[in-house]
């Protein structure tokens, strides 16, 4: 047996991928460094850039770093390690062989130990190894007893703590007793006590409640000693005395305290009822729950409140992983909750006449009501201690009920725990496994009343006997509290003068384990006297009656009720009961029964069950040959015995259920015994296969039916699973032979192994008695409590004369069942099967035979009788998997698992031929009715057989591809390691071996049918199977993941044998590749940390979506890479060619696409490198394309998703699918019971949807899973640090090894298409790939074999690259560039020397390397661009070692080469210093977009880059929503576009160049291509770009226009239609002319519309100055700021001041409130200050005359102004007279709008007015808003009033009435005043005008409510008009005098008004 099962772990039904298994293959990783999780999170990114911002710059001023200090930066850096040998000339085989072993070093081994197993609840194949049948717990209750406190303490008292349950009226446990007397008290008992037995002084103790419930009350009982009086009287003193006045009352009780010493005295035997109290347990349990740990709970009555929910308990037999069983109710688990500490206050005294459990009942009821009766009886006050916990696993110190120590024990002195003996409310189905025998005596009433005499204080002492004399009495009874262990007799408590007494006492008795009929139980009844008199004795017997315990074999158990004899019975009167009227005898009450006792037995040894009874003494009888038998009444006689026999095995299905699991093991062990050995019964052999065969197959499905949830997976009954596992054996047929069961051969190497699945024996080695079968009811007088070595049923030495092999007698059986008998078996077939092969292997065993050859194993009839079983079960499932779809299930299952046991012991060519009896019939079904639940059952059946241990040598995968002579050879299993391995693969035609063609499939059988039927079910045609993708890839991937992991194959030339089993996967993937799930397309939804995957070009011309954060849009980026968008890619890939064709099948979820690529890679890493490259030559291009786009999804599928992605999908919560929720809501609503749903599903079946398919979910989920959904979510959520980083990990090694795998298929394409004739396009497809993966995030260590291979790639074709794929080569510069800026150094290093390489191959071809020149710089301006985290420093070292490389290069130092290279190094590294500062504004909008407008301006003499930065900045600008700025940088590109094309062709048509465009901005004229260095467009990779066309400028244009037309810039939309339309008119385009048309009747539509202009607002624009040397180069800037319309001044202020706080820190910036000049000097030099200063147009009188229309007045401005007011002593405010106004009119470098927000300020200058031409100006403002608010239409009321209010109102504090006062009282003495003094009168003449005008229109408006408003108004005006009359009608003489000099006074005006300049 050993050798059979050697490798018995390693087949994948025991050889689990379990997580911890996982984790010990995945010890040692290497950690891959990866650049994703070098680079810091955004947040200390900034911290490290921060130095860097602190030296921004403004950007117009400062000249473009020159070239001198560019080259002296890089001089300066340190190159990366060159890499050596890099240029020398090696030949290409060479530089090949060096890759591979670079490659091929440490690589990880095992490819699956980086993949997670498959999400899979359990796989079908797993079989759970059976729990070890132990003893059963419920949960377990620790109760710790602390103390017992009374208000008075006179003597001892004695407690009893048991369970009831008040719901089934039962006591649920057996009494615990304990007392906690103090030693002192103890002593008052002296003279009754022997030495007590540590046993007795337990103080605690372990409850185990099977079914919990709101029920469950712990009862707490309180003797005292007998005394005179009843209980009432015995009570008072507790109740009436106080702990507090114990002083006082010292005489009472030290008299209370003399009687009770002589109570003690001379009754201390005696016991009497004293107290009571109840904890309602779930109360303790549920509030313990919910407070904290030790809680002290004080429990008085008034607490005991509240009704309890009522909550059945469903589960016969919960499991938890305690040692024993443990089970319960969910709702009222005990498991959990915190351990808390009682105090109990409040104890009622017993009521004599309620004693019994009925009234206890009814109390415990009541006390769950409010209005408890209880609550109003006097309570005795005490204070009684407990703790209360859940039980720990392992408990020190504890004895079982039957007094035996449970280890650990380790000092047997100590006080121990006790467990105690719970009685279960409902059955309890587990099978007996230990020895146990005890009889509980209840003695319940006792009804004296009719007796004459004086019986009043009656107690009952009870005795077991083994005989008649009054010495026979065994100590079996066990005491109670500090006492012996045991007792010959125990007394019941008294109740005082009562006759008629009830008892509550229990009375525990160890039952001998063999009775005899002499063993009885006798009750003696006596009076005791209370008070001491003379010649009284102290007790008087006044009757006797008795119970035998055996009647006619059988133990007597039950409710007696007992007559009682006055005398002593007669002699032999045990034998008879004493219901039978014995002569002579006197009787109380004339022989009626007046004694209630109940007895109950718990024993593993009687069954208490007639039928089984019979059924044991029938065989037992048989075993020792003892006729006649006595059963009950009959005697039965050897020539009956035989239909006796027959009928009692028949009748055993009439038994209870209970006791068949209890004694199941052994009825089990007899019926096989029966089979095996049938008796011989009067010279003749009676054969019983049959009716055996017929009552297991009863007893198994009775046990499934009722007990079905203690089942597996599988649907295996664990009780009789682990029957087979541990306790099933053959009974050996040679009875000489030792029992195969003896220790030495249990524990000796060499022993029976335990059976078929399980190498391990977890039985004990010794066996208890109760099981030891034959002797379970022998009257022999060892004692079986002493349990030795058990001996076998055979020791007794007997002539065999027919004796059977059960297996061959079972499948006989079997095969000739019929009827219900037959339905039966199938129903449990798993059963008959594993018992089958549990036979067959102890057979061999047994015999010797595990060694001989196969083919001799068995006889024919057996292997006949097999097949006949095979064939019709198979048959059975093809019938009826539509109609019991469960069975089916179950017996597919079952006949898998069976087969799968039979290829270890049987020929394996015979077992093959049963498998293809198998699929023959399913596949003739399968054809004529696709069913896709069908092919399921098919798969289960597979991939439980393919679960086998051997499952590789059986495939043969050595021997050639002929075929076999037999179906498959056997191979013995001892010799596969030698033979497998052996014979070389010979050069046949080597498509056979990818193909599934017949050779293969029937060399290797099993790895066949596995491939065959992932094809079927790939199969796009096969539309029905679509749900089993999931299923099928995870068979795949469950064996291959097990080979991987299976040391026997891991050698790699092993490994290469058995992925050669799997060749054809290969070719099924690809067929299947356009159904799988295309992970190209989810490219970014890892939020990838920046980098340029974002920009990676679309697998075709798609393009892949980008962050939408990035600086670039894709199409911009590919623009400046030099891909357009618009060509196709130039190799169209065969994977989106077909994709609409074949999606519609819908394609594969991305895990099982996952797991079977995983598939296809392992296939690839371990086959054999010549074979494929064989096979890859054979292929034709589109087939190798086709691989190629496999490979390229693979890349995808793998990619490595970084640290960040981990923890950021542990925040998430794991979202399910949709259907996942409607089946939740399915099963909550009802439709199905979740009950047999769950079942259902936890045997593995398919999902039912409503269709009645057996198909849900396409991904075919397990139900319970998504039932516990939420569950699983937090188990998933809160994964710990290490956790996360050890998955990071793992991603990552997987990431690099499927990545090399990659690449090392790509290295066996490349040379298969270096030999052949079309390998330019397979070059193209491989180039894809490794630029694809170098576009994802890959390990350092992969990408420097990735460069290695590139680089030989290039050296062998690089015409390939420079003429072909040029795509593909600026795609190469932008991933080495992106690589040369890498953090890591090793892959600077490589993505250096690529680049070098590329340079110089490319001049090698062609003396320049303009297009890598190009290509370079183009990528990295994009890569500059689009990538957030990317830092310079490192690519200056790149290129620094780029230099390096071209200085060292001895062969080209005499070229140009090397100069050249330095001409591009330096130029890169310009445009990276600017762009770099680019990076460092990222957060600053403002600074961005000015850095970008820098570069754009660098870029001047390379349209193509200003362009692109243009386009960025439009983009830029569209993302904030600034379309004017948008159209503006859609301008500037058209009129640079058209000052190109009209270099290249001068069409009338089209635009001069800029100049055109001055109408739409006067900024444009920058566009003009003039200076020196300008660059011919004819150039190659000039102005190549798709905008340098007509139809670009035009594209452009059309652009432009919709940016101005949402920017509302109506009149410009115009202007760009006006270079538009000469274009289309000579075109003659007229439906774009007529679009045009439209678009502008739209526009002008709406310029009529909008006239006022206050409906569309352009902008609002603030001076903004910067000082501090904080800014840098901002420092003392100041520029004007547009910003969106209606932006108040608080806003821009909190914007820039929290934007620069964040910067520099809060308390560093302030903003400077006022718009006074600033004096720097005065500012704190450490801090940085802004001013901000709200700024209107300012237009001179003359622009007026041009600009009229609201737009007019918002369009093309360059002078802003605001006022500050200031006085001359330094106030901004004072007095009317002396407030004086200064204007500032500020002039900018461009006109707004520009294609930037912010424009520096270039001039300045300042106007300063007087205090009167301050006044002037506020009345001739005030005069217009009254007019305007006056002829207003329509008319608003509101306003109106709001400016009369402000005109006329007495209050207004310097209002017009004071500036007229101040100004106008006297006449200036200053004549140079005289004018203004005029203006300012005239201006009051026109103002009071005005207010009258607004009265009138206000008259007109009011309602009546106002009148009176209106009338106040008025008096107002004409008070202020009297007021002013005086002043308005003043004027100045010397004005109106005619004057000759009136020049001079205009002189003198204009210098008063001080016009100061600042340029």
């Amino acid at each position: 047996m050993a050798c059979s099962f050697r490798y018995h772990k390693l087949g994948t039904g025991f050889n689990p991928n379990t997580l911890d298994k996982q984790k010990e293959r995945q010890k040692g990783l290497p950690k891959q460094v990866f650049e994703a999780d070098e680079m810091p999170d955004s947040s200390s990114y900034q911290d490290d850039q921060d130095d860097l911002k602190r030296r921004s710059m403004s950007i117009d001023d400062t000249p473009r770093g020159s070239w001198a200090c560019s080259i002296f930066d890089l001089k300066n850096s340190l190159p990366d390690a060159l890499l050596p040998h890099l240029l020398d000339r090696a030949p290409n085989e060479e530089i090949d062989r060096h890759n591979e072993d670079q490659r091929k070093a440490n690589r990880h081994r095992e490819l699956f130990a980086l993949h997670p197993a498959l999400d899979e609840e359990e796989p079908v194949e797993r079989h759970c190894v059976p729990e070890v049948p132990k003893e059963h717990f419920g949960q377990r209750l620790l109760v710790k007893c602390l103390s017992l406190k009374f208000e008075i303490e006179i003597e001892p008292i004695f407690a009893s703590l048991a369970l009831y349950d008040v719901k089934e009226k039962k006591k649920i446990s057996e009494n615990f007793f304990f007392d906690l007397n103090s030693e002192q008290t103890k002593a008052m008992l002296r003279p009754h006590i022997q030495t007590a037995a540590i046993s007795t002084l337990a103080r605690s103790a372990i409850f185990s409640i099977t079914y919990p419930s709101q029920d469950v009350f712990l009862v707490i009982k309180l003797e005292k000693v007998l005394q005179q009086g009843d209980i009432g009287e015995c009570a008072e003193p507790y109740m009436v005395f106080k702990e507090s006045d114990a002083a006082k009352n010292k005489e009472k009780l030290e008299k209370l305290r003399g009687q009770s010493e002589q109570f003690c005295q001379r009754l201390g035997r005696y016991r009497m009822p004293f107290a009571w109290t109840a904890i309602h347990l779930m109360n303790i349990v549920n509030s313990a729950g919910s407070l904290e740990r030790d809680t002290e709970l004080e429990m008085s009555l008034s607490e005991r409140k509240g009704s309890w929910s009522e909550r059945r308990n469903s589960s016969i037999m919960g499991r938890r992983s305690l040692e024993r069983t443990t089970s319960g109710d969910e709702s009222c688990s005990l498991t959990g909750f915190r351990p808390a500490t009682l105090t109990i206050t409040n104890f009622f005294k017993q009521e004599g006449d309620r004693l019994s459990d009925e009234d206890l009942y009814k109390f415990l009821a009541d006390m769950r009501r409010p209005s408890s009766v209880l609550r109003r009886l006097r309570p005795i006050t005490a204070q009684l201690k407990l703790d209360i916990s859940p039980a720990p696993e392992n408990p020190h110190y504890c004895l079982t009920p039957d007094l035996l120590q449970v280890k650990p024990y380790p000092d047997s002195r100590v006080r121990p725990t006790r467990e105690i003996l719970e009685f279960p409310a409902r059955d309890v189905y587990v099978p007996n496994t230990i020895y146990r025998n005890l009889l509980y005596v209840n003695p319940q009433s006792l009804n004296f009343a009719n007796r004459q005499g004086s019986a009043r204080n009656i107690t009952v002492k009870v005795q077991f006997m083994n005989g008649e004399d009054p010495s026979n009495a065994m100590p079996v009874i066990f005491g109670k509290s500090s006492c012996a262990d045991f007792y010959k007799e125990a007394y019941t408590a008294v109740v005082y003068h009562n006759r008629s007494p009830d008892f509550h006492d229990e009375i525990k008795i160890k039952l001998p384990a063999s009775l005899s009929d002499h063993h009885h139980i006798l009750f003696t009844f006596y009076h005791v006297s209370c008070q001491q008199k003379q010649n009284t004795p102290l007790e008087t017997p006044v009757g006797y009656t008795w119970i035998p315990m055996l009647q006619n074999g059988r133990l007597r158990t039950g409710h007696f009720c007992l007559p009682v004899s006055l005398e002593k019975p007669p002699q032999s009167y045990s034998v008879l009961s004493p219901d039978v009227p014995l002569p002579g005898m006197k009787w109380v009450d004339n022989h009626r029964g007046v004694f209630n006792v109940e007895v109950v037995a718990v024993s593993t040894i009687h069954t208490q069950d007639q039928y089984l009874d019979k059924f044991f003494a029938l065989v037992h009888a048989l075993d020792e040959h003892m006729f006649p038998v006595r059963i009950g009444d009959m005697r039965i006689m050897e020539n009956n015995l035989e239909t006796e026999l027959k009928s009692s095995i028949a009748a055993l299905n009439s038994s209870q259920l209970e006791p068949i699991v209890r004694f199941l093991h052994l009825l089990l062990d007899k019926l096989v015994l029966l089979v095996v050995r049938p008796p011989v019964i009067a010279g003749q052999i009676v054969n019983l296969g049959q009716a055996c065969f017929e009552v297991m197959a009863s007893i198994v499905n009775r046990l499934h039916k009722y007990l079905d949830t203690n089942q597996d997976m599988h649907g295996r009954n664990s009780l009789l699973s682990s029957y087979i596992h541990y306790v099933f054996r053959l009974p050996s047929t040679d009875p000489n032979s030792p029992s195969p069961d003896t220790n030495s051969s249990l524990t000796g190497p060499g022993g029976l192994g335990g059976s078929v699945h399980y190498a391990t024996m977890a039985r004990s080695a010794v066996r208890p008695a109760s099981l030891n079968l034959n002797r379970s009811r022998s009257l022999s007088n060892s004692n079986p409590d002493i349990s030795g070595t058990p001996t076998s049923p055979d020791d007794e030495v007997r002539s065999i004369i027919g004796s059977k092999l059960f297996h061959e007698e079972l499948a006989l059986q079997w095969v000739v069942s019929s009827g219900s008998v037959r339905e039966g078996a199938l129903q449990q077939a798993w059963f008959f099967f594993e018992l089958m092969v549990k036979s067959i292997i102890h057979h061999l065993y047994f015999t010797d035979r595990l060694e001989s050859p196969r083919k001799n194993r068995f006889p024919e009839r057996f292997m006949d009788d097999i097949t006949a079983l095979v064939s019709t079960i198979a048959g059975d499932i093809v019938s009826r998997f539509q109609k019991d779809l469960e069975l089916v299930e179950r017996l597919n299952m079952s006949l898998a698992f069976f087969l799968n046991d039979l290829l270890s012991v049987m020929d394996r060519g015979f077992v093959f031929s049963l498998i293809r009896a198998y699929w023959k019939q399913v596949s003739t079904k399968l054809y004529a009715l696709q069913n896709p639940t069908l092919e399921s059952l098919r798969l289960d059946f597979l991939r439980i057989v393919c679960s086998h241990e051997h499952y590789v040598t059986l495939n043969l995968p050595c021997s050639l591809l002929t075929p076999p002579a037999s179906p498959s050879p056997s191979v013995s299993s001892a010799t596969s390691q030698s033979s497998g391995f052996s014979t070389h693969v010979q050069d046949q035609k080597i498509a056979n071996m990818f193909e599934l063609s017949v050779p293969f499939r029937e060399q290797h059988y099993l790895a066949g049918l596995v491939l065959s039927e992932l094809s079927v079910i790939l199969d796009p045609d096969n539309e029905g199977m679509f749900g089993l993708h999931k299923k099928v890839v995870s068979v795949v991937h469950n064996l291959l993941s097990s080979h991987d992991s299976d040391p026997r194959y891991a050698d790699p030339e092993v490994k290469a044998r058995v992925a050669m089993l799997y060749l054809p996967l290969i070719s099924i993937v690809m067929e299947a590749l356009p159904q799988l799930h295309d992970f190209t397309e989810s490219h970014n939804q890892w939020g990838r940390p920046g980098g340029p995957q974002g920009a990676a070009v679309g697998t075709s011309g798609e393009e892949t979506e980008g962050e939408g954060n990035s600086m670039i849009s894709q199409t911009v980026a590919m623009a400046i890479a030099g891909t357009s968008t618009a060509s196709p890619m130039s190799r169209p890939s065969s994977f989106l060619l077909n994709s609409q064709a074949s999606r519609q099948h819908g394609s594969f979820s991305a895990e099982s696409s996952r797991s079977l690529l995983i598939c296809l890679l392992w296939v690839l890493k371990n086959a054999d490198e010549l074979v494929l490259q064989k096979w890859f030559t054979d292929l034709s291009v589109s087939q190798l394309n086709r691989l190629l786009d496999l490979l390229y999804l693979c890349v995808s599928c793998f990619e490595y998703k970084g640290k960040k992605a981990f923890e950021r999908m542990n925040s998430l919560t794991f979202k399910k699918s949709k259907d996942m929720k409607a089946k939740l809501e399915e099963a909550i609503l009802g439709s199905i019971g979740a009950r047999q749903e769950m079942v259902r599903r936890s045997r593995g079946q398919l999902e039912r949807s409503p269709s009645g398919s057996a198909f849900g979910s396409q991904e075919n989920l397990r139900w319970r899973k998504d039932m516990t959904h939420w569950r699983q979510n937090s188990e998933k959520m809160d994964k710990t640090r290490a956790e996360l980083e050890h998955e990071a990990l793992i991603d990552g090694n997987l990431a690099t090894e499927a990545n090399l795998i990659i690449l090392d298929t790509l290295e066996i394409i490349v040379q298969t298409a270096s030999v052949t004739e079309s390998k330019e396009s397979i070059l193209g497809g491989v180039l894809k790939v490794l630029l694809h993966s170098m576009a994802c995030n890959q390990s350092a260590l992969y990408l420097q074999h990735c460069f290695a291979t590139q680089r030989a790639l290039v050296s062998k074709f690089p015409e390939l690259l420079f003429e072909e794929e040029t795509e593909q080569c600026a795609d190469l510069c932008l991933r080495l560039l992106r690589s040369c800026s890498s953090s890591i150094s090793t892959i600077r290093s490589h993505a250096s020397a690529s680049l070098y390489l590329l340079m110089r191959q490319n001049f090698e071809i062609g003396n320049n390397f303009a297009r890598v020149k190009m290509q370079v710089t183009m990528s990295l301006s994009s890569l500059v661009g689009t990538s957030q985290n990317f830092n310079e420093e490192f690519l200056r070292r790149s290129l620094k070692t780029i230099l390096t490389y071209a200085e060292e290069d001895l062969e080209l130092r005499e070229t140009t080469f090397p100069d050249q290279v330095q001409d591009l190094v330096f130029n890169l590294h310009m445009i990276l210093s600017d762009t770099v500062k680019m990076k460092e504004h990222q957060e600053d909008p403002e600074m961005l977009i000015d850095l970008m407008y820098r570069i754009a301006k660098g870029y001047q003499t390379s349209p193509d880059l200003r362009l692109t930065w243009l386009q960025n900045m439009a983009g830029k600008h569209s993302e904030r929503n600034n379309h004017a700025e948008a159209a503006q940088c859609l301008v500037h590109s058209a009129a640079l576009v058209a000052e190109y094309l009209s270099m290249l062709e001068d069409r009338k048509y089209l635009p001069v160049g800029c100049v055109t465009f001055q109408n739409i901005s006067s900024n444009v004229l920058e566009e003009s291509a003039v200076s020196d260095d300008v660059v011919s467009p004819d150039e190659e990779g000039i102005c190549s770009g798709k905008y340098f066309t007509e139809i670009g400028l035009v594209g452009l244009l059309e652009q432009a226009a919709a940016s101005f037309s949402m920017a509302g810039m109506y009149e410009a939309v115009n202007e760009v239609y006006k270079v538009l339309i000469p274009i289309h008119e000579a075109n003659r385009d007229a439906k774009k002319l007529a679009t045009i048309h439209g678009k502008l009747q739209e526009a002008f539509g709406k310029i009529v519309h909008q006239s006022t202009g206050w409906e569309r607002m352009f902008g609002t624009y603030f001076r903004v100055g910067f000082y501090g040397t904080k800014f840098g180069d901002l420092d003392e800037q100041e520029f004007v700021y547009k910003e969106p319309a209606i932006t108040k001044l608080a806003e821009i202020s909190h914007r820039l001041e929290g934007f620069y706080g964040e910067r520099f820190g809060e308390d560093q910036v302030e903003v400077i409130k006022d718009s006074n000049p600033v004096d720097k000097c005065k500012l704190d030099p450490n801090k940085a200050f802004i001013q901000i200063t709200y700024v209107e147009p300012y237009f001179d009188t003359y622009e007026m005359k041009d600009r009229i229309t609201y737009f007019d007045k918002n369009y093309n401005l360059r002078r802003f102004v605001y006022c500050t007011p200031f006085t001359l002593d330094g106030r901004a405010h004072g007095d009317l007279h002396e407030q004086f106004k200064r204007k500032t009119i500020l002039t900018t470098s461009h006109a707004f709008p520009y294609i930037k927000t912010r424009i520096n300020i270039i001039h300045k200058e300042e106007i300063i007015s007087t205090p009167i031409e301050v006044a002037i100006e506020d009345m001739q403002k005030k005069t217009q808003e009254l007019a305007f608010a006056t002829h207003q239409d329509p008319a608003d009321a509101k306003m109106l009033q709001m400016v009369l209010q402000g005109s006329v109102g007495t209050t207004v504090n310097q209002g017009p009435l004071e500036v007229a006062q101040v100004f106008l009282s006297e006449i200036p003495s200053d004549p140079k005043l005289y004018r203004h003094h005029n203006k300012l009168r005239l201006c009051f003449k026109d103002f009071t005008k005005r207010c009258e005008d607004a009265l009138r229109k206000n008259k007109s408006l009011i309602g009546p409510d106002q009148k009176e408003y209106q009338r106040e108004l008025e008096r107002n005006y004409h008070r202020l008009k009297e007021a002013l009359q005086p002043l308005i009608n003043r004027k100045i003489p010397q004005l109106y005098k005619p004057v000759l000099q009136v020049n001079s006074h205009r002189d003198s005006f204009s210098r008063m008004s001080l016009r100061k300049l600042d340029i």
